[in-house]
């Protein structure tokens, strides 16, 4: 499961989650959870929703969040 932002024409971003990226030959994008960034509702979707399908025409660009296992941070200290 990817956790996305996605960006709809002359909307509030979206974050969500997504089984897999759209592949170029999509006309749907499947998202679980939406919600606005600060993670409340959005105001034209009833609370209850679960899952909503937006047309690929309507998204401008989506952006994917690092996830649990890509988020391990190496650094190198110095003293």
């Amino acid at each position: 499961m990817l956790e996305i932002i996605l960006h709809i024409h002359n909307e509030d971003a979206v974050v969500g989650e997504i089984d897999q990226l759209p592949n170029p030959a999509d006309q749907l994008i499947i998202v679980r959870h939406p919600r606005r960034r600060d993670g409340k509702d959005l105001s034209y979707i009833n609370p209850k929703v679960d899952t909503v399908i937006w047309p690929i025409t309507r998204v401008s660009f989506i952006e994917v969040l690092p996830g649990e296992e890509e988020e391990e941070i190496i650094s190198h200290v110095r003293e």
